[in-house]
């Protein structure tokens, strides 16, 4: 049975050693790295989890689905991909079914589409379907922000912590520092995304996510097994409450309902 913890944020003790060792850290703090963020090209993401209620009708969940990808029409959009979650994982109680990915060139454009009359139709109408949801935003602060949509078959996996509260600055820079790095050590990885949540309505409480994508399946499934994925060191797991991790495959167009 997998344990908490044990495969993503596993890696981060090779990552964060001034943790393990107690020296000052050596990444910038919390204020420069968002400051240095602010000079690139903005870049949204925008990630829901739905958990859907267990007696839902399945055509309804597939007209949902299928509501929710047609909502790639509207302007404001980027990127969107709505799927069911192969994997979740989780050292809390929540537990989530569905997923819907988007990317949005300002924060602007993400409210526009929230009060968009579609998107506000599409949730009004298949609310009665959800039992529970949490949503995460951040804005890109990898190296490369002109990622281009991820393709049709592509497996991403997401992220999500729930730091303890009052860490330092310096504690929070570190981890995202180490974040950071996460791309670099696995060459699977194809696109990299991660931040600080900005809209805390309804995040639960979690305030860092990443977004890794993969070609397909079989390469997410390659770094689940790399050796570097150890259970944390009692210093490192010591700064997060909870977290959250969901598997998707990107649905084709024509599959996007199912």
């Amino acid at each position: 049975m997998l344990r908490p913890k044990t495969r993503t944020l596993a890696l981060f003790p090779s990552i964060f050693p001034n943790f393990l060792t107690g020296q000052t850290p050596s990444h910038p703090n919390l204020h420069s790295i968002k400051m240095s963020s602010q000079t690139q090209t903005q870049t949204i993401e925008h990630v829901v989890l739905f958990k859907v209620k267990e007696n839902a009708d399945p055509s309804q969940v597939d007209a949902w689905l299928h509501a929710l990808n047609g909502l790639i029409s509207l302007d404001q959009v980027l990127h969107l991909s709505a799927s069911s979650v192969f994997r979740n994982r989780t050292s809390s109680s929540l537990s989530f079914t569905h997923i819907l990915h988007s990317r949005y060139s300002s924060q602007n454009h993400l409210a526009a589409y929230s009060a968009h009359p579609n998107h506000v139709s599409v949730v009004k109408e298949y609310q009665p379907l959800i039992e529970d949801i949490m949503a995460v935003d951040w804005v890109f602060v990898a190296d490369d922000l002109h990622v281009a949509p991820p393709p049709p078959g592509s497996a991403i996996r997401v992220t999500s912590l729930k730091l303890k509260d009052n860490l330092g600055d310096d504690v929070k820079a570190e981890i995202l520092g180490g974040i950071k790095g996460i791309k670099d050590r696995f060459g699977e990885i194809s696109q990299f995304t991660f931040g600080e949540n900005f809209s805390p309505g309804r995040a639960k409480g979690f305030s860092v996510a990443w977004l890794s994508v993969f070609p397909g399946r079989s390469e997410l499934e390659k770094v689940d097994g790399n050796e570097d994925l150890v259970i944390l060191e009692e210093k490192v797991r010591a700064f997060v409450e909870n977290e959250v991790v969901v598997d998707f495959v990107v649905p084709s167009p024509k599959s996007a309902s199912v």
